[in-house]
């Protein structure tokens, strides 16, 4: 991402964008597929209250797909991670409260073992360690069944993006489906091939000791990304503080789904009510 710094720096190609004066910064991240429009209904209220600190992942379609390095952005996430600390970085931001929606969560968490001090809490929302079943550890997917989704993006990637897209919402929200279809849709699909892998191959099971700064774990009841048993062995694992809130709500895109019942419980953990 060096060259980034010769055109604007990583703020212009991550489309990053301020909302709010508060004296507290609040970083919003989202997730595989989604672009920052993703938090249209969360962010009025966290900016009268916040800095809220929005931006594109590097997958995202919105961003120069010249950018986007499978090398860099593997299953460590840390290529990720490292695009998030240089971001706030430039930005000037010396600490702040961090939302990641999915995929987005553990890059928060890699960030905060690199650089501990920048954050002061880290939300995790529908976050997961790993994808894959494991002895004694329920991912979510089997191994065939990743491999399918990966031969799927591969070979027909607009009849995948209009299958998995209903599943991962996991409501009947027609508005939330078309949004989340129509993002995912439009990434380029060796880009979406090659950030499935990252995502779906991951395991930073391993790291979660490592993360010290307190976390709060949001995940809805019904999953069909991540099982809600995930919520509660991250915590278990967390080096910090860490408590969970399971939302009486289904499916992966919560934020988009059922954002009045984040919002009550976003604004406890963010001390705002």
């Amino acid at each position: 991402m060096e060259m980034l710094c010769e055109n604007g720096g990583i703020a212009k190609a991550l489309n990053a964008k301020i909302f709010g004066n508060g004296s507290q910064t609040l970083v919003l991240s989202h997730g595989y597929g989604e672009d920052q429009t993703v938090w249209q209904f969360l962010l009025p209220l966290l900016a009268y209250y916040f800095k809220v600190v929005i931006f594109d992942m590097v997958f995202s379609p919105n961003v120069d797909p010249k950018l986007y390095n499978p090398n860099r952005y593997s299953s460590d996430f840390k290529g990720y991670a490292d695009d998030l600390v240089s971001l706030l970085d430039q930005l000037h931001v010396k600490k702040a409260m961090y939302l990641g929606h999915s995929m987005s969560a553990m890059v928060g968490c890699m960030a905060a073992i690199d650089r501990p001090q920048l954050f002061t809490h880290l939300i995790l929302l529908s976050g997961s360690p790993r994808y894959i079943n494991d002895e004694g550890y329920k991912g979510g997917f089997e191994k065939s069944q990743v491999k399918a989704i990966f031969q799927n993006i591969d070979k027909n990637f607009s009849g995948w993006v209009a299958n998995f897209a209903p599943m991962a919402v996991g409501v009947n929200n027609t508005e939330a489906i078309a949004k989340f279809e129509n993002t995912l849709g439009r990434m380029k699909p060796e880009i979406a091939l090659s950030a499935a892998t990252s995502v779906f191959l991951s395991d930073l099971r391993a790291k979660l000791p490592q993360v010290k700064v307190p976390c709060t774990i949001i995940q809805s009841k019904k999953d069909s990304i991540v099982p809600e048993s995930v919520a509660f062995y991250m915590k278990s694992k967390l080096g910090g503080d860490a408590n969970v809130t399971i939302l009486n709500t289904q499916g992966h895109f919560p934020h988009l789904t059922a954002p009045n019942l984040l919002l009550k419980v976003l604004k406890k953990v963010l001390k705002i009510e």
